[in-house]
């Protein structure tokens, strides 16, 4: 007797966290519907790799527009550079980068979505590990958004909205390395906040992927205009 597949959706901004999310979800047996968000980001590099990472996986990806351009007050969203730091300052304080209130939108609209696939199941890629200090993506504020979604939806009243976020206390190289047990296609894949042919290897989520690399012992199949030292030093090593 064959049963139906529990149906899911997954965020799918094309980084390196939300495709090993989608392929975690897969790996669960769910039926995966990914959510992509043209939110008026300032380049739509992430856009392209999350087509390619659905196209990969052969699921179904709906995008969504919204306009968080005419919000601002951010380095994504607004004519504000986006600022090169070390990694040791990265988890010391809010940076630009960060969108504002960007997750509550986001889950809002996927928890619609859901309900309307009459899926109780949402699955996102938000770590707090190695992340660079974005206050939603921390564990006390899922649990609240989760409460609010199930008091705020007809499905959630009835039974309830669970939001999955198995990466949360993973750090970026556990991360990797489950996404290589899984066969995520990271060289599909962007988390560069600059919108260049190449990634830049200077802003914080270049920085935190590379660094998840190295810990992992592997070594990003992405190109780069320019490796931070530490990385640098981590290629010669594995030359020796």
């Amino acid at each position: 007797m064959n049963m139906e597949k529990k149906k899911a959706v997954v965020l799918l901004s094309g980084g390196l966290d939300s495709s090993t999310v989608l392929a975690y979800a897969l790996s669960k047996g769910y039926e995966v519907h990914a959510i992509s968000f043209d939110y008026g980001q300032r380049h739509s590099r992430e856009m392209k790799s999350s087509e390619e990472i659905a196209r990969y996986y052969g699921v179904e990806r709906k995008i969504v527009h919204v306009d968080l351009r005419s919000i601002g007050r951010s380095a994504l969203t607004d004519d504000i550079d986006v600022p090169s730091r070390d990694l040791e300052s990265i988890p010391e304080e809010i940076p630009v980068t960060y969108v504002p209130a960007r997750n509550t939108i986001f889950l809002s609209i996927a928890a619609a979505y859901a309900e309307s696939l009459d899926s109780t199941e949402i699955f996102i890629g938000a770590n707090a590990i190695d992340y660079s200090g974005y206050p939603d993506c921390r564990p006390e504020y899922f649990n609240a958004m989760e409460r609010a979604l199930t008091l705020g939806t007809e499905i959630g009243l009835k039974r309830g909205i669970h939001i999955n976020v198995p990466l949360q206390y993973l750090t970026k190289a556990d991360i990797i390395r489950l996404g290589i047990r899984l066969g995520v296609p990271y060289d599909k894949t962007w988390s560069c906040y600059r919108g260049g042919e190449k990634a830049c290897g200077e802003c914080d989520s270049c920085l935190l992927r590379l660094k998840g690399f190295m810990e992992a012992g592997s070594e990003d199949p992405i190109e780069y205009e320019k490796y931070p030292e530490f990385y640098k030093k981590y290629l010669e090593k594995k030359k020796i």
